[in-house]
Formats: C-alpha cells, sequence, structure tokens
C-alpha cells in the first residue's frame, strides 16, 4: 500500500516557516501511514533564516524531507515594489517547485494527497490543480484577519469601492470575523497600498476562496466568535484551527548571552520583570528609544529590554545589534538601570516568557507572540510596529480584554508618519497597569484563563487536536 504524502511550501520568514515546519511534524506524529516533503525557497533577504534552514537540512526525521528549491535568477523580481518583492520572487520559483511536485505526483511509492501552501504563496495553487490534488492554504495569521481581507476583498469586487482611500480615514467597519466594529485607523498599511500591496492582499482574498481548506494558527477557545462567522458563509472554505502550533527549541542567538539574561531572571521575584521585546524587525528610532528609556528608569520596575537598531530606510533586512547601546541611550543610563534592569541586543524570547520571574511582556502584537504569551500565562501590553500587528492588537485589548493598550494605531513602517512619539509618562503608565497584581488585574485574570485553554486546544480530544485530526482523515481517505 502507497504511503500517503503531502507537500508543505512555507514561505520564506520565520513567522511563516517555523509554524509550518512545526506543523509538518504534528502531521507525522498524527498518522503512520503519513509523510511531508517541505520544499524550501531560500529568498535572497537572508532575515536570519539560513541557520535555522541548515538545521532542518541536516535534521534527520523518519518519514520528513526537507527539499530546497533551486534558486533562480533573482534580477527578475528584485526591482519590484517592496510589499510585492516575494509574491514575484515565488513566481520565479514555480517551475523548479512543479518539477519536484509532478515527481512526487508520479512516485510508484507515495500518494501524494494534498499540498499545504503558505498564502504568500498563494500562485503555486496552480501545480496542485495541475495533478489533480487539493490545496490547502497555511495562515501564520489570526482568523479574524483572514476575515478582514475577505471581507475588504468583497468591498472591492462586489460593491466597487476603492480600499486604499481609506488610508488616514476615520471610517469604522463592520467586519463580520470582529465583535466590535474596526477602525481604519488599525488597517495594515500594506492593504491600503497604492503601489501593489493591497492589489496583491485582494488577489490572496480571491484565491483563498477557491482552495480546499484554510489552516490557522489558531484555537477555537481564543477566536470562537471569527471562526463561527466564517463557518457561516457558503463562499468561504473550511477553515481548520490547528494551534497554538509553537517551537519551544529554537532560540539561536548568542548561547553566552541568553545563560547570562537566564540567570539574571533566576535572582529576581516572580512576576516582577516586565519584558520588552518587538519581534524580529521590530526596533524603534532615537527619539523613541530615549522616551522608553526615561520611562522605565523613573518607574524603578525590573525590567529585560530588547533593542535593536532600525534598520536603513526602505530597507527590510532584520534589526543588526548596537554596537555600543550608549550611542541610543540616554547618558548613564545603564550604570543607573544596573541594579533592577538588563538591556540586551536579541532576545531568547521563549526562554524569557517562560520564566517565572516574568510578569509582563511589552510586545509588537506578532501573532506568533500573541500565541507564545498566552501559553505562558504572560499578560501583554500592545505596542504594535507594522503589518497585521495593529488589528491584532485591537483584538486583543478591545475585543479580549488580553492585553493593556499603548499605542494601538503606532506604526513604524515605511509609508507611515513616524513623527508620533509615545511620552515616557503614558509607557510608565501604562506598564504600571500591565505590571499590577492582585484581583483588580482583569487582564492578568483573562489571561491565566487562555493559558490553560490554548494548552487544552492541542491536548488529546481538545479543539485542535480533533481539527488537525478530521483535516488529515478528509485528506488520505
Amino acid at each position: 500500500m502507497k504511503t500517503a504524502e503531502v507537500v508543505f511550501i512555507p514561505a520564506w520568514g520565520i513567522s511563516h516557516l517555523v509554524p509550518m515546519v512545526e506543523m509538518a511534524k504534528l502531521f507525522i506524529t498524527r498518522h503512520e501511514q503519513l509523510s511531508v516533503t517541505i520544499l524550501i525557497m531560500k529568498y535572497d533577504t537572508d532575515n536570519g533564516i539560513s541557520p535555522y534552514v541548515n538545521s532542518l537540512l541536516v535534521s534527520k526525521i523518519q518519514r520528513l524531507s526537507i527539499v530546497e528549491v533551486p534558486q533562480r535568477d533573482s534580477k527578475t523580481y528584485v526591482s519590484k515594489h517592496r510589499s510585492t518583492r516575494f509574491s514575484a520572487f515565488v513566481e520565479t520559483q514555480k517551475a523548479h517547485a512543479r518539477d519536484i511536485i509532478l515527481s512526487i505526483a508520479s512516485s510508484k511509492t507515495t500518494r501524494l494527497v494534498g499540498c499545504i501552501i503558505d498564502m504568500f504563496c498563494f500562485t503555486l495553487a496552480d501545480i496542485a490543480d495541475e495533478v489533480n490534488v487539493p490545496t490547502y492554504v497555511f495562515s501564520p495569521a489570526s482568523a479574524s484577519f483572514l476575515g478582514l481581507m475577505f471581507y475588504l476583498q468583497n468591498l472591492s469586487d462586489d460593491h466597487n469601492q476603492d480600499i486604499t482611500l481609506f488610508k488616514n480615514s476615520e471610517t469604522k467597519f463592520s467586519v463580520p470575523s470582529y465583535t466590535d466594529p474596526v477602525p481604519a485607523k488599525v488597517l495594515p498599511l500594506v492593504l491600503l497600498d497604492e503601489e501593489g500591496g493591497s492589489d496583491l492582499f485582494l488577489s490572496i482574498a480571491r484565491r483563498l476562496r477557491d482552495v480546499k481548506g484554510i489552516l490557522v494558527n489558531t484555537f477555537m477557545e481564543l477566536e470562537s466568535h471569527a471562526l463561527e462567522s466564517l463557518a457561516s458563509d457558503c463562499k468561504i472554505p473550511t477553515f481548520y484551527p490547528v494551534g497554538p502550533i509553537l517551537n519551544f527549541t529554537r532560540e539561536g542567538g548568542n548561547v553566552e548571552e541568553t545563560v547570562t539574561v537566564l540567570c539574571w531572571l533566576d535572582k529576581q521575584p516572580p512576576s516582577s520583570v516586565v519584558f520588552m521585546c518587538f519581534g524580529s524587525h521590530g526596533s524603534f528610532q532615537v527619539h523613541q528609544v530615549k522616551e522608553i528609556a526615561l520611562a522605565v528608569e523613573r518607574s524603578g520596575r525590573r525590567f529585560i529590554w530588547s533593542l535593536r537598531p532600525p534598520p536603513s530606510e526602505g530597507e527590510t533586512e532584520v534589526p543588526r545589534e548596537y554596537s555600543y547601546l550608549d550611542e541610543v541611550l540616554p547618558s548613564g543610563f545603564l550604570d543607573r538601570t544596573a541594579e533592577f534592569g538588563k538591556v540586551i541586543g536579541w532576545a531568547p524570547q521563549v526562554s524569557v516568557l517562560s520564566h517565572q520571574a516574568v510578569g509582563g511582556f511589552v510586545s509588537h502584537c506578532g501573532w506568533n507572540s500573541i500565541l507564545e504569551s498566552l501559553w505562558f500565562g504572560v499578560p501583554m501590553a500592545a505596542w504594535p510596529l507594522y503589518a497585521e500587528q495593529q488589528v491584532n492588537a485591537f483584538k486583543l485589548v478591545i475585543e479580549l480584554g488580553l492585553a493593556v493598550d499603548i499605542k494601538m494605531d503606532y506604526r513604524n513602517e515605511s509609508g507611515a508618519n513616524k513623527k508620533v512619539i509615545v511620552s515616557a509618562d503614558e509607557i510608565d503608565r501604562k506598564i504600571s497597569e500591565l505590571m499590577m497584581d492582585g484581583s483588580e488585574n482583569e487582564v492578568r485574570k483573562k489571561v491565566a484563563e487562555m493559558k490553560e485553554k490554548s494548552r487544552l486546544a492541542v491536548s488529546e480530544n481538545g479543539s485542535s487536536y480533533t481539527s488537525i485530526g478530521r483535516l488529515i482523515k478528509e485528506m488520505i481517505s
């Protein structure tokens, strides 16, 4: 009997690649007659991913194969606008990806039963159609956000609405996947981008309507309203909540610095430290850094702060490390806060969030970071910077009550007004609210409840456990 084979095609980016790899591992543990091949398309912008990819290539996991798609000439897409550059890159990889998938489909020992592709690789669904196997799309973003994409696509296609006109608008939208009206000021700028970003996301939404199913790194207990609203729409494919899918072993970075950070945390009282970290691309301009520094020094509260310099204007590379922190921090700051604070570069986020000394997380509200924080029961203060983080912050603060709001419409990305500054007074006040203990901290209580729900979801017979089983059964039948 032939083994059932599933092809996974992730996008190039840690927040896209890692969840899909972890999901592939889940698949092979759930069914002994299932094998997985992951196609890796190496993008020119490394973003610090190569060490992780290299570790995958040398790993020996039974029934899990990692295949690198040969790179083609990058000149065909390097000149594209930033928001559409990756989709143009995917097109250059299509011929090689097709050859690999056709080879798997013609195998005498395995039976190709489906392709699971990242939403940003949506045009590769054409290859699955060619070999007559179902396409499923994986989204590392929330179900609510996907509902927003479908809503805006409907506005554009069925109501002839130019959605780019909503940039800087005071409009609020009644989006079915949200319980509260969504203000335009928290919509991702790329959705409103006139230079190709808006068209790209509308194209993704259109293509998603034609696939067999959509897998989302979420769980029913977290996004019940969104998932139920999407399930009620007959024009949208079946949604499979499969999360939280997390990686607790991939830390990377400087091992010595990680040990130093954890040793420092070991000496702090339980739930006393606020952790400030803003994702793999998160950074601030110097004037905002100084306001944060003033706030944490004035409060005297224990802190760990992951601080990294911004990339050059218009570039998308991962922030580097400061050679000297004194070049950006107020004079004498490190000496004055040495007894109660620690400023670092890259942060071992999972190790820090899982430590009992950490009592609050000032976060950029990337979806993976949200899931990690909830898993470890750490309440958040929402300070989004780019991509869909503003609407994630809206979901956390307004709808779910799982975070304190620092400034949910803050942006630090291309096309944003970078003159907006959150004052030290406001930062201090919000962090104090976040770190408040006792029965008055509703956010802390709700996060503690969601911690338990997130773990139950992936336990045997939990909501996501059941959803994954249903999906695998559908694919191999």
